[in-house]
């Protein structure tokens, strides 16, 4: 592990790009922390963005370079990169999406581009900062960039399968997570019995489950699937232990994600947990007539 070097100033000016490097804009989690490992493995240094009250310590200790951000810096973001050289970067990582209400401390840069923004949905603004990275000559990369490996698998994960009533209720979520992902506002849906409990929005998936798992008192069916205009480059669906424990913790009975289009982690941990909780984690393919593969 190396020490990372930091250099955030305003007199850092723009250099010829290297293109050994990479940079990484940071939120929470273990994604940059994968990413970071890898990336070096390809041979590749990284300059880590990192945003204050997200990102993890330990992805700045692990960049060989680092630049600790406020939500909403872009000029910050664009000076740092430009002053390291990086013309790529990918974006790892989630945001509290409910920190726009409370704590974002825009520069000009970054106030100029909200102020252009319409739609303040997860969609349009991590376009429109990627459209303005893209500007500024730093090309944005596929979230998967070195990490294939985490995409959901299709099938069923666990030792307990599905029932033929766990199958249409999966079916029914589906449509329904389908279209609230069309109008960008969130990824997954909660039901039981052909009823939507929940509908994912800004609060995440785990307080989606908690909310839609107490109205189902147990039993529940948790959908997530990719929105259809998903950009691989950013907010990639995302399971893993945390999700399996708290659908454990309301009595839920599946969790279903779609195959090869959402980021599965820790697996081996994941798929223990659900076992030992008696669920059922399924990976499930939509073929181009619209039916489903489980």
């Amino acid at each position: 592990m190396t020490t990372a070097q930091s250099c955030c100033k305003p007199t850092c000016l723009p250099m010829h790009v290297y293109p050994e490097k990479i940079g990484v804009i940071a939120g929470s989690g273990q994604f940059p922390l994968l990413f970071i490992k890898a990336a070096r493995e390809a041979g590749r240094v990284v300059a880590v963005i990192a945003h204050k009250g997200e990102t993890l310590p330990e992805v700045a200790e692990a960049a060989d370079m680092v630049c600790w951000v406020k939500l909403g810096q872009l000029g910050k973001i664009i000076k740092f990169f430009h002053g390291e050289g990086v013309g790529e970067t990918v974006f790892l990582g989630a945001i509290t999406k409910t920190q726009v209400f409370r704590d974002v401390f825009p520069d000009l840069k970054g106030l100029t581009l909200w102020n252009k923004i319409d739609r303040r949905q997860d969609d349009a603004i991590l376009r429109a900062v990627a459209g303005a990275l893209e500007s500024e000559e730093i090309k944005v990369l596929e979230s998967t960039l070195y990490l294939q490996h985490l995409l959901f698998p299709a099938g069923v994960l666990t030792k307990k399968k599905l029932s033929h009533e766990q199958r249409l209720d999966i079916e029914f979520g589906w449509q329904n997570a389908r279209a609230v992902g069309r109008l960008d506002i969130g990824q997954c849906v909660v039901v039981r019995n052909r009823t939507v409990l929940a509908v994912e929005a800004i609060e995440g998936t785990d307080a989606t489950i908690i909310r839609g798992g107490g109205l189902a008192k147990e039993k529940a069916v948790v959908v997530k699937v990719k929105k259809p205009s998903q950009d691989f480059r950013f907010d990639l669906p995302a399971t893993g232990l945390k999700t399996v424990e708290t659908l454990a913790s309301v009595k839920g009975a599946v969790l279903a994600v779609e195959a090869g289009q959402s980021l599965l982690f820790d697996r081996e941990a994941t798929v223990k947990a659900a076992d030992k909780a008696g669920l059922v984690v399924v990976g499930v393919v939509e073929n181009p007539d619209g039916t489903l593969v489980f």
